[in-house]
């Protein structure tokens, strides 16, 4: 009887260590936008959750709402990686749905480009490429006492690390040369082997390159994804893009080929529908071609 109740005993243990390894283990699933081909991602370990950028229309960010509830665990942090409002937009859904939440940035630059994102499009600065800022996102003011309070509701973590409660860290990178955006985070998970490149990434999907981004830029953008190539080769990690599909580190390759091909034909084209048609001609397929490669040619190539 002894024997028996120990081997009982044994063998509960056994399954209680197994569902704390499962309970521990941190997962990612991606949220693929149908807008602009945006990316969003949740980090869960079993106990608790992390949301990495919201979405650019509001109806986008309820969809990936349900997918966080749908795991019916506490959401600790909404992490926006950069001040582009496909990525920032779906924070004031997120407050609303999950008020304990913190909304995290890695850097205060990155803070204050993500106000002045919003304060520029509130004030104007929306056009065929970008629709206006929608209503929960117009800033506090005292004419807007209801509006989004960027001062006090975005917090600028204090380190490099984005720990789960319950296991599983983020570590995140920030000093990059200004690209995409001038300020970008991106995000490594050693559990995971995982690297999220936020908008230095693009797979199959047409790179922006629109009126904020300068031909300095884009040669910055592609000394960094060179760097970052450098760094984890010997890792070979999967590669998350901010738009486009899961792929590999064989990405680096081919976006550094299509900034290449980019700067030849737009220095070379005399119209757009020059331009256009050799982009699409060299990258069939891919996707946002009516409107980021469309309003990157409107900015790079002047007719």
């Amino acid at each position: 009887m002894a024997t028996r109740s120990l081997a009982l005993v044994s063998a509960v243990l056994a399954l209680c260590l197994v569902a704390g390894a499962r309970a521990g283990a941190l997962e990612v699933e991606m949220y693929r936008g149908g807008f602009a081909s945006v990316n969003s991602f949740i980090f869960s370990n079993g106990k608790t959750q992390i949301v990495m950028d919201v979405q650019r229309k509001s109806y986008e960010a309820d969809r990936f709402i349900e997918r966080v509830k749908a795991k019916k665990l506490p959401l600790t942090h909404i992490l926006i990686t950069h001040g582009h409002t496909d990525h920032f937009t779906g924070m004031a859904r997120f407050r609303q749905a999950f008020p304990e939440a913190r909304i995290v940035v890695a850097t205060e630059e990155i803070k204050r480009a993500i106000k002045a994102y919003a304060v520029y499009m509130d004030s104007g600065g929306e056009t065929g490429a970008e629709p206006a800022l929608e209503p929960a996102l117009k800033p506090k003011t005292p004419q807007n006492p209801g509006g989004f309070d960027y001062e006090n509701w975005i917090e600028v973590l204090p380190s490099k690390t984005l720990a789960l409660d319950g296991g599983g860290t983020l570590e995140l990178t920030t000093d990059y040369l200004p690209a995409e955006a001038d300020y970008m985070t991106t995000v490594y998970s050693p559990e995971l082997n995982a690297i999220f490149l936020s908008d230095f990434g693009y797979n199959g999907v047409h790179l922006w390159l629109g009126d904020d981004i300068s031909r300095q830029d884009i040669a910055n953008w592609k000394t960094e994804l060179g760097r970052i190539k450098r760094e984890y080769t010997a890792r070979n990690p999967t590669v998350y893009p901010g738009h486009g599909e899961v792929t590999d580190m064989s990405m680096f390759d081919v976006v550094m080929r299509y900034l290449d091909d980019y700067t030849r034909i737009t220095l070379a084209a005399k119209t757009r529908s020059e331009a256009m048609a050799q982009m699409t001609a060299l990258y069939p397929g891919w996707g946002e071609a009516d409107f980021f490669l469309k309003y990157s040619l409107e900015n790079h190539v002047k007719e």
